[in-house]
């Protein structure tokens, strides 16, 4: 075998090796090194993804997880339940509530890393102003548009139950949110249960009722998930995008008129009324998972169960945790 390089250069490379010098060192002396390709990791989001948003428009993770080695790569999704359950991407959009109950019944293996405390007038049951349904019960035997395994999938069950009804008592259609926008807006829905900024959206096309919204039935907290075996192999990079999320919740509340620039155009140039409204009802305030706090997890587990949405019983509680504090010592 030949080598092109002169003996001394060889001679020099493998004695500042034995010296334990490292790859800075040998740049500094003017010697090529072999940098290892970067891995994509997958991100998925959705319209109501904020934060994620954010970070994707500012292109903060590129910069953050560069000198971990990843390159992120993003999935837009209206449905996120098929994804997370078939583990489509590495990170998945931060979700309502109700979404892990029915990845936990489809033993979907993931992990939760982070949660955005609930904003509970971000989710509502509304109809035109000039429906004649005024209450939850007035919704018996009207068509209610719904995306099924959504937190308002929970909101309509749970708010049909306290008002002594079920689903069988309405004519629930299951439209994901776009879908239930358009329909709503045609008159096709005698109701349409959903969350921001699509609640948003419907309040500013036309005059709307909010029957009721998540107060009293849930607090709307919105959950980040991922693989389990990403966690387990890259806490790291966890730790990294988790405090990115952090960052990018405290920078929207701090500088509103700039989220709002920001947001406007990602959301289909929405008037700047709207997403300032979103931004207002939503907290961003992320925050570790804590294994005690998810007691509501438990009630929109028992509520779908007897509902017949989901299989069996489930102990909501009993789900994967990842901690920042404990990972990072």
């Amino acid at each position: 075998m030949t080598n092109s390089q002169p003996r001394g250069a060889t001679s020099s490379r493998r004695t500042i090796l034995r010296a334990g010098i490292g790859g800075a060192a040998l740049l500094s002396l003017g010697m090529p090194t072999v940098r290892a390709a970067e891995r994509t990791i997958r991100l998925s989001y959705q319209r109501s993804s904020t934060l994620l948003t954010v970070l994707k428009a500012k292109g903060t993770l590129e910069q953050r997880l560069k000198p971990l080695g990843f390159a992120p790569s993003w999935h837009l999704f209206t449905s996120v339940i098929e994804p997370m359950n078939a583990g489509a991407v590495d990170l998945h959009a931060d979700v309502a509530d109700a979404v892990p109950i029915f990845t936990q019944s489809a033993n979907a293996p993931l992990t939760f890393y982070a949660r955005e405390v609930g904003a509970p007038s971000a989710e509502a049951i509304i109809v035109p102003a000039e429906s004649s349904i005024r209450s939850v019960a007035d919704l018996k035997g009207r068509s209610v548009g719904v995306s099924r395994g959504s937190g308002c999938h929970f909101i309509l069950a749970a708010a049909l139950k306290r008002a002594g009804l079920s689903f069988a008592d309405i004519k629930p259609a299951y439209l994901q949110a776009p879908e239930g926008l358009a329909a709503f807006g045609q008159g096709s829905l005698d109701a349409w249960v959903i969350w921001d900024p699509f609640l948003a959206i419907a309040q500013a096309k036309r005059p709307v009722r909010v029957v009721a919204d998540a107060t009293g039935l849930s607090s709307y907290h919105r959950y980040y998930l991922a693989n389990d075996s990403f966690v387990a192999e890259n806490p790291l990079v966890v730790a990294t995008v988790y405090d990115a999320l952090v960052e990018a919740g405290r920078w929207v509340k701090a500088e509103p008129d700039a989220a709002v620039a920001l947001l406007a155009p990602i959301w289909g140039d929405l008037p700047p009324e709207v997403v300032a409204t979103v931004n207002r009802r939503r907290t961003y305030a992320v925050t570790p998972v804590v294994r005690a706090e998810l007691n509501e997890q438990q009630d929109i587990a028992d509520t779908f169960h007897e509902a017949k949405l989901i299989p069996r019983k489930l102990d909501a509680t009993a789900v994967r945790i990842w901690q920042p504090q404990a990972e990072r010592g």
